[in-house]
């Protein structure tokens, strides 16, 4: 059976539970199963929160330093997951009960390029091991209902083994195509109504997001892109039904949306967008005369979008898995980095504006940080005015952000002329200037 067959016909049925943890993790690194068995307590309760020192932190982010000695290392890289679930989600009389549907959301995307081995590409994507590892801790707390969620290329999910992995554990994954009497019927969707719409009035979700009952874990990858960098707010797109997760195309996948999309996106689209656009031509801000093919009015289109989904998402927790980091365009292009970090946080802006410093990339030069503070979803878009923390064996010590070091992870966002297609957006920015 082919791949994408093998996917399709998982996808049409609900997975039986898995027989346990110990015996789960056996599957993919025996020799884990000892450390599991002698796992520290953790005796489930009717509920369970995430760390009582993140939730009192929410504008903090955490960075992990993990262990890892190469990035195929499956038994290290599971245990991380793993060690990492079992500090930041513990068992509790109040919170969220257990009964709830968890929705997990890795950076799913995996890459077969027939001129490089599949190992060149692995860093496209959340680690699958780091996956499991987090999904396994989760299940020591007795939550039983889980949701993989993901809107693109139904046909590679498989490629670094995540429909095993939510097969062996009884993870429910969605279907992405629909059709466009279903979104008419609502068929395994969600509609919400965006509260301060710039494009999207209203946004369809894969079922079960935003339905009551449901806890959303987000977890991202560490990886270029080119709108700078697939992070935490970005990984978010791919809750999206097709084809509302048509972020990037600009205009095209705006105005000129298919007529059944028109009634969803905000009848002041034009305006609204060409006033952003204008007023930071204006003002001066780096890159808007780029001739790049994903160029500034798509970055600012982009950006929108971005704003208008993080408005009606709210995950529980945010993470960007950098065990290994990836530089180039996402995809079948670039090279995987050891880093071994692993950063988290409640705010998934905050988050993001540490992962892109870290990344080599200076945040005030993106056009979504910018945009998310003008449209009051953030206080700042200064890396420098962040909490951070080293999260050490379960506690966080305050650090400076100079303290962790950088890895240049080039992108081909909004190339100058004369610039290399692949680069750093480095140019300094001085934030005491600027009023968003």
């Amino acid at each position: 059976m082919c791949p994408y067959s093998k996917i399709k016909a998982i996808s049409r049925r609900r997975f039986f539970q898995s027989a346990g943890t110990a015996a789960a993790a056996a599957a993919v690194a025996p020799s884990l199963t000892r450390e599991l068995l002698a796992a520290p307590s953790r005796m489930p309760q009717t509920h369970f929160a995430v760390h009582p020192f993140i939730e009192a932190n929410p504008k903090a982010i955490f960075i992990k330093r993990t262990n890892v000695p190469h990035k195929l290392d499956e038994a290290s890289k599971l245990r991380e997951g793993l060690s990492l679930a079992r500090e930041v989600f513990v068992p509790a009389h109040a919170g969220v009960p257990v009964s709830h549907r968890i929705i997990l959301k890795p950076n799913f995307t995996s890459v077969r390029n027939r001129n490089r081995a599949n190992e060149d590409n692995w860093g496209t994507g959340t680690d699958a091991q780091f996956y499991e590892g987090m999904l396994m801790g989760l299940k020591e707390l007795g939550l039983r209902k889980f949701h993989f969620l993901e809107a693109n290329n139904f046909h590679t999910w498989n490629y670094r083994g995540l429909v095993d992995i939510n097969e062996r554990h009884g993870v429910d994954m969605n279907e992405p195509e629909r059709r466009v009497r279903n979104f008419q019927e609502g068929y395994e969707m969600t509609w919400t109504k965006v509260p301060e719409p710039v494009v999207y009035s209203r946004i369809p979700h894969y079922a079960p997001i935003n339905e009551p009952d449901t806890w959303l874990l987000n977890i991202a990858k560490w990886k270029s892109h080119g709108m700078c960098m697939t992070l935490a707010t970005k990984n978010l797109q791919g809750l999206v039904v097709k084809p509302f997760v048509r972020f990037c195309p600009g205009w095209d996948m705006v105005t000129g949306a298919p007529a059944w999309m028109q009634p969803d996106i905000d009848k002041q689209v034009e305006k609204r967008v060409n006033g952003f656009f204008d007023r930071h031509v204006s003002q001066g801000y780096a890159r808007y005369q780029s001739r790049a093919d994903l160029g500034p009015v798509h970055q600012e289109i982009w950006a929108h979008k971005t704003c208008d989904n993080a408005q009606v998402l709210n995950p529980g927790l945010n993470i960007i898995e950098g065990i290994y980091g990836r530089d180039g365009d996402g995809f079948g292009v670039g090279n995987d980095f050891l880093t071994n970090l692993v950063m988290f946080g409640k705010d998934r802006f905050r988050l993001d504006m540490i992962g892109m410093y870290l990344g080599g990339h200076e945040p005030g030069n993106v056009n979504l940080f910018r945009i998310a503070k003008e449209r009051g979803l953030t206080d700042t878009f200064n890396p420098h005015e962040i909490p951070v923390y080293e999260w050490e064996n379960g506690r966080a010590v305050r650090r400076q952000l100079s303290d962790f070091e950088r890895t240049p992870l080039k992108t081909y966002y909004l190339q100058r002329d004369g610039e290399p297609l692949y680069h750093l957006v480095n140019e300094p920015f001085d934030y005491s200037k600027v009023k968003a």
